[in-house]
């Protein structure tokens, strides 16, 4: 497999559909009411003090939670919560106790903290999983419960490192929302509640805190009810309809009616549930989520809610299943002359709900991105009543025009299940035709030629809006990226929402799709004893994402303390299956930090390696595993602030940082790497010379919240970013610019705003792909020097007010580029840039990302400005969110103001749901006002009012 082309047409499931077909695809964003939840008091509530424990193994739960144990059966001792009883030991300790009598309804049990990981068992039943540390959770117990005799509790506990055990108070009582009463009823008082539309992150709104994690961005999590009235046609019974959750983080909740209709754990999976039995038809429907970001999956800034889409499908009982049209296809890796022939195979998977079989007609077109018909394909089948079917078609499209990078050409594929001279239902899906290959000695081919993979690793927050990033701004960051000369991005460390994939697909990105958990966990880490035996969440993953053309490889997991390990393999091995079982036509991998090349570990059963850092162990891989290929799956760490140039050393842990430490600042110069990492300098060209190294994902694309490296606090977010948290370049951009480009590239810097430090020496940098430059100071040249491929070049130039100017050429002398910085006045007046997007929809979610710059008189950004502006937008629009990249401003995202730094700020204009005129204004006091204006058109989306 190490050298096989992966070829196939991809694509993601749309709802463009003919005039005759039956399905709806409505996007339920909108008018919903939300509600903080505050922490629960229990009826009736007793403290649960009294416990016994023993260790245990991680399979004593079921034997250690028997009721009819005895306490003479094992060496129990008492002990109460708070108490460590692991002292420093890794592994895992039983906790029995006997709850007092309780008759009425609605029984919880409430831990403050276990540490790390509990699983809940009431008479031997296993009621609830916590996965993480001084996290809150609550357990129903009227599941299990009996209403004579006693009711025991079990706790086993699992502890990853320092003190363990229950840590924290234990409360047992009646929750005051039973089910059907509290937030789930129909009937509840929500007029306190505020109307939100989706995506929506309610944990960006909270005020950052030191007492908070600072790995989560010091930012509190919490509970949010969500609720949503919506009607459905009395005609619409005897259809079949479900609810699409593209993203809720997370444990969420869903109810339909006041009755539970499905839990869903992860927060970075789809899921969806059927709500044909439990719906109103001619009448009001009352949907209900709760979200529990109380705990977390990750080490970063995860947020919390309904931060992506949610979609009602109502279809003909006969249908097509979602997620089951898979498309691919099969042809010979393109040489000079072009693409030969492909072959598209079709796999339908058709669902009856009807009480009745059903003979349909399969119909398969596939149309050019002109709506020209390229292809056809008829087929009879015949469905059982309650039972789904696969069915496979092949259709032949000659010369394709390829899916690639400079020109992602996306075909359509569109399937119709026929009867009786009508449609009952189609589905549309973009494809792109393309092929991949990864060779252990060449790298990475797409469609046949070499390509580098130039990419960025990226988590899924935003300045101004968390984690809910509507479509627009998935598609303006992807822009960005490529603009710098990214062509890959990896999703770091989860599944993404389906609208960046369609972005990727459309723009021409490729992909490291990437899966969340190692096995069947919700740890941030998976220990030895994970199981695997449910990987549904996994199968979810490739079911949505394997049809999008831009995903070229599957990831399983990112840096697992257990990956050189059996077990790892066990684990791994399952998940491929599990992949295979959906899709055959990526290879495989995961993303290592130690442990490549052991025998027994992820390396000895995956199909491709990635490497974490370390581009040392590049060629003692490459020699030791000449036909396993390799890339660089997470590289660089470079930590640096934008427009902050300082020459002060201090040392963090083991390393040793250029900055200001007291601001939580780290110098832009590519000076700053962790131990365990490198500059940008010392990275790109490790993967750049090798040509066995397929390429790599420096960490990161952008700035996000949480990961405060080199700092804690005052750091709310991270300094890893090639841009900051705005997606304001910062200089590492115009290096990466320079040597992932074709085109021409000269930057210059520092600022020249030195003020007091006349005379003194100031290191100057160049980054440009010219063969030489030239550095003009006041009008005197400081010398021609060479520029290093992959390098820079630098000066030590005596601070003196007026510009420096850098002047590229090329190997014949011919000037190819010019870049310059002067000394500023003082700030002047404001000024609006966005990205000359001409109109916005009239959704509720689009935005337009709109620069705030900071000028002198003579129009210039002074780059030390940090005037506070204030924002007012009118007319048909709202501030969604500000930022302004500085990692340690605690200054709130859902603002109206915001201070610059360095000279800019962002503010972001939402549209509202009806169209008009939307009017920003941005003032500060003693600057020039700026305005602009924009305009709302009408949205052309299906929605549920």
């Amino acid at each position: 497999m190490k050298h096989c082309v992966f070829a196939f047409v991809v694509a993601g499931l749309g709802c463009a559909l003919s005039a005759s077909a039956q399905r709806q695809h409505i996007l339920m964003d909108a008018n919903w009411k939300f509600h903080l939840a505050t922490p629960v008091t229990l009826n009736n509530s007793v403290s649960v003090t009294d416990w016994k424990w023993e260790p245990a193994l991680a399979t004593d739960g079921p034997t250690l939670a028997d009721p009819a144990l005895s306490a003479t059966d094992a060496p129990w001792t008492s002990v109460t919560p708070g108490t460590d009883v692991f002292h420093g030991r890794v592994g895992y300790a039983m906790f029995r106790t006997t709850l007092p009598e309780n008759a009425v309804p609605g029984r919880v049990l409430h831990f403050a903290s276990v540490d790390d990981n509990a699983t809940v068992y009431l008479n031997g039943t296993e009621v609830a999983k916590n996965s993480g540390w001084n996290n809150p959770f609550d357990v129903p117990l009227d599941g299990a419960w009996h209403t004579t005799g006693k009711n025991v509790v079990a706790v086993l506990v699992e502890n990853n490192d320092g003190p363990g055990g229950i840590a924290g108070d234990v409360e047992f009582g009646n929750a005051p929302h039973a089910a059907g009463v509290g937030p789930i009823s129909p009937n509840a008082d929500v007029r306190t509640w505020r109307t939100v539309h989706l995506p929506h992150d309610f944990v960006v709104e909270g005020k950052f805190t030191p007492t908070a994690d600072t790995s989560h961005g010091s930012l509190p999590g919490g509970q949010g009810w969500y609720r949503k009235t919506f009607f459905l046609p009395a005609s619409d019974k005897g259809k079949s309809l479900w609810l699409d959750f593209d993203g809720v983080y997370r444990n969420s909740k869903v109810y339909l009616n006041g009755k539970s209709i499905g839990l869903h754990e992860c927060g970075y999976t789809p899921f969806h549930y059927s709500i044909s039995a439990e719906a109103n038809y001619g009448g009001k429907n009352t949907l209900v989520v709760s979200a529990d970001a109380r705990t977390s999956e990750g080490w970063w800034y995860e947020g919390g809610g309904i931060y992506r889409h949610v979609w009602l499908n109502v279809t003909n009982p006969v249908h097509v299943a979602p997620w089951g049209h898979y498309v691919y296809s099969t042809l010979p890796e393109p040489g000079p002359k072009g693409a030969p022939s492909a072959e598209v195979s079709v796999k339908t998977t058709t669902v009856n709900d009807s009480d009745a079989a059903r003979t349909v007609q399969i119909v398969t077109r596939v149309e050019d991105a002109a709506g020209h018909v390229v292809g056809t394909r008829t087929t009879r089948a015949s469905l059982a009543s309650g039972h789904d079917g696969d069915l496979t078609q092949t259709i032949q499209v000659a010369h394709p025009h390829l899916w690639s990078l400079e020109d992602p050409y996306l075909y359509r594929v569109v399937t119709s299940i026929n009867a009786n001279g009508r449609t009952l239902d189609s589905v549309a899906t973009n494809l792109g035709i393309r092929t991949i290959r990864f060779d252990a000695n060449n790298g990475f081919f797409l469609n046949g030629k070499s390509v580098k993979l130039k990419g960025t690793c990226n988590h899924q927050d935003f300045a101004g809006v968390g984690v809910a990033m509507p479509d627009s701004l998935l598609y303006w960051r992807i822009k960005k990226l490529k603009e710098m000369g990214s062509n890959a991005y990896r999703m770091s460390h989860n599944p993404p929402t389906s609208e960046l994939l369609d972005a990727c697909d459309k723009l021409g990105m490729l992909v490291m799709d990437e899966n969340r958990h190692l096995g069947d966990t919700e740890n941030g880490k998976a220990p030895l004893d994970t199981p695997y035996a449910d990987l549904s969440n996994l199968g979810s993953m490739i079911r949505r994402d394997r049809n999008h053309p831009s995903i070229i490889m599957w990831s399983m997991c990112n840096e697992e303390t257990i990956q050189d390990t059996p077990q790892a393999a066990r684990i791994f091995t399952a998940m491929m299956a599990e992949v295979h079982k959906w899709d055959r036509t990526r290879p495989i991998t995961c993303a290592m930090n130690a442990g490549y090349g052991s025998p027994v570990g992820i390396t000895s059963v995956e199909d491709l390696q990635g490497i974490n850092y370390n581009p040392g162990a590049y060629d003692g891989f490459h020699k030791a595993h000449p036909t396993m290929p390799l890339f660089g799956s997470e590289t660089a760490s470079t930590v640096s602030t934008r427009g902050v140039y300082s020459w002060d050393k201090f040392t963090t842990g083991t390393s040793t940082f250029t900055g200001v430490p007291a601001e939580g600042f780290v110098s832009a110069y590519d000076v700053n790497a962790t131990a365990w990492a490198e500059t940008a300098e010392n990275s790109w060209p490790q993967q750049a010379d090798r040509p066995f190294v397929a390429g790599g994902f420096a960490w990161t694309g952008f700035d996000y919240k949480g990961e405060p490296t080199p700092f804690g606090w005052p750091d709310i977010n991270s300094n890893f970013g090639i841009m900051d948290e705005c997606g304001f370049p910062k200089d590492a951009y115009y290096y990466y610019q320079s040597w992932w480009l074709d085109k021409p590239i000269v930057h210059v810097f520092p600022h020249w705003n030195w003020p007091g430090k006349e005379g003194q020496k100031i290191p100057v940098w160049v980054y440009s792909n010219a063969a030489t430059v030239d550095l003009i100071v006041n009008g005197t040249s400081m010398g021609v020097k060479t520029m290093p491929r992959n390098g820079h070049v630098e000066w030590s130039v005596p601070y003196a007010p007026g510009t420096v100017t850098a002047i590229g050429y090329d190997a014949h002398n011919k000037m190819i580029g010019t870049d310059h910085v002067s000394t500023t006045g003082a700030p002047e007046a404001i000024r609006l840039t966005t990205d000359g997007k001409p109109a916005l929809t009239a959704n509720g979610e689009d935005l337009a990302m709109v620069e705030v710059d900071v000028l002198d008189a003579q129009g210039n950004i002074v780059p030390t400005a940090d005037n506070r502006i204030v924002f007012e937008v009118s007319g048909a629009g709202h501030v969604t969110g500000v930022g302004n990249g500085d990692p340690s401003d605690h200054d709130p995202d859902k603002a109206d103001y915001r201070d610059a730094f360095n000279g800019k700020c962002m503010v972001i204009v939402g549209a509202g749901e009806v169209p008009g005129r939307i009017k920003l204004i941005a003032t500060s006091p003693g600057l020039k006002a700026a305005s602009m204006t924009f305009e709302s058109t009408r949205n052309t989306t299906p929605t549920m009012p």
